[in-house]
């Protein structure tokens, strides 16, 4: 794909949603990256859904140490990989007690260093919490970029670099944003909802769906 496509699908996606976001729901930056680090293969209605509850009981790290493994469990075990997430939940909790008395650090080799977040949790935390152009690429980000061929690679990481090498600055802020709501809703997995897609003119999917031709 070229320059002027890639612009236009940005500014198109911009001007359809100036300013989105997260559709996890958080109040503080501690509840955020709970929500990410519990979000994997797992949609974020479930995972609100669980966190509503456990943070009515708890969300801070010490409350969250009282609670244990098996107390937070109880919370979650509606969520994919529950067991393991709260085994990390926990050991993130001490590690951010332990070293930055409590506080989200707000340095990607910080975030990187707790336990269940990886390159895509630090990218959102430092994306929608402290305002870094990050761009976070999750299965949607991977398959709108690679399906539309906006930007190629057969991994998370080389899609990342892509796209850090070609979205102009100004767009950075929101990308990821943009592209997760159009996999989200749009350009789903099977069947893409290619007819009502605000970008399929520019789109370099060869199959496209158009319902009834």
């Amino acid at each position: 794909m070229n320059k002027y496509k890639r612009l236009q699908i940005l500014t198109r996606l911009q001007n359809n949603i100036p300013n989105p976001t997260t559709e996890l729901v958080y109040s503080t930056p501690f509840e955020l990256l709970i929500a990410v680090l519990v979000s994997s293969q797992t949609s974020d209605i479930s995972v609100n859904k669980a966190l509503a509850k456990l943070y009515l009981v708890a969300n801070t790290p010490s409350a969250l140490l009282e609670l244990g493994i098996d107390g937070i469990t109880m919370y979650i075990k509606s969520i994919g990989l529950y067991n393991r997430k709260a085994k990390n939940i926990i050991k993130t909790c001490y590690r951010l007690l332990e070293l930055h008395n409590g506080a989200v650090p707000q340095g990607r080799a910080e975030l990187e260093a707790l336990a269940g977040v990886g390159r895509k949790t630090a990218n959102v935390v430092l994306n929608t919490v402290f305002g870094w152009p990050t761009i976070a690429v999750d299965t949607h980000v991977f398959r709108v970029c690679n399906r539309t061929r906006f930007a190629l690679g057969n991994n998370v990481d080389l899609v990342e670099k892509k796209l850090l090498k070609v979205v102009p600055d100004k767009f950075k802020m929101y990308c990821h944003h943009w592209f997760i709501l159009l996999g989200r809703y749009t350009c789903i997995a099977r069947n893409p909802k290619c007819s009502s897609c605000i970008i399929q003119d520019l789109c370099e999917f060869k199959n496209k769906i158009y319902p009834g031709m």
